[in-house]
């Protein structure tokens, strides 16, 4: 029997605020580790990308977030992976809601890889 390969969406952000981290942040950067990790896991199986560069981690009113949202209320994917969780959110509350509530309640697999 075939195993059913996870549907990622793949989520990079990067704040203006990240100032002299910029360079190992880089969005690039992001891509290269999670293209990496996926070409690791034979379970994952890339659906679409989504980047957010210039906006801060303190809220989720980002449009690459917000499409990310919609793909997943419309099934197109079940797993999402970041670099590591400061590229998620860094808003505790509302890092915990998606991470504890949302992404367990909508059958999301969620992979900060450092």
């Amino acid at each position: 029997m075939k195993k059913e390969k996870y549907k990622v969406a793949k989520y990079m952000r990067l704040s203006r605020d990240d100032g002299d981290d910029r360079e190992s942040e880089s969005i690039e950067n992001q891509r290269d580790i999670i293209d990496n990790y996926i070409k690791e896991h034979g379970d994952l199986e890339e659906i679409k990308e989504y980047a957010d560069d210039g906006f801060t981690g303190t809220n989720f009113n980002r449009p690459g977030f917000q499409e990310m949202l919609k793909d997943i209320e419309d099934g197109k994917i079940n797993c999402i992976i970041t670099k590591d969780l400061s590229r998620f959110g860094r808003d505790h509350i509302d890092t915990g809601y998606y991470l504890e509530r949302y992404f367990p309640s909508n059958s999301i697999r969620y992979i900060a890889i450092r």
